[in-house]
């Protein structure tokens, strides 16, 4: 048991430690599965990496305030789409509701 513990403890800080170099938003931490997307390739990585910190939290909370499952993934897959085509911020959005007036 000690082995597998240890095991998941080393797998977890790979994890963390590959994720680090692609920033998250100002007020929401990127999800995993939005992460996993983002590491395909380094267009995609580049794309993200050139928009602003609030773009960047427009699209994770765009991401993660969908209800269902399908949404999320249907929202993930147009978020790679629409970064590589070079979109900024994701269309018809109101805005991330989490963050204060100020933009922080």
């Amino acid at each position: 048991m000690p082995y597998l513990l240890l095991r998941k403890i080393i797998l977890d800080i790979i994890n963390y430690m590959s994720t680090q170099d692609i920033p998250s938003g100002t007020v929401h931490t990127l999800p995993i599965d939005l992460k996993k997307v983002l590491k395909r390739d380094d267009a995609i990585q580049s794309a993200w990496n050139t928009i602003t910190p609030l773009a960047r939290n427009e699209w994770i909370c765009w991401v993660e305030n969908a209800k269902q499952i399908e949404t999320r993934n249907r929202r993930i897959k147009r978020t790679y789409e629409e970064l590589i085509k070079g979109k900024r911020r994701p269309c018809c959005w109101m805005g991330c509701s989490h963050r204060e007036k100020n933009g922080k």
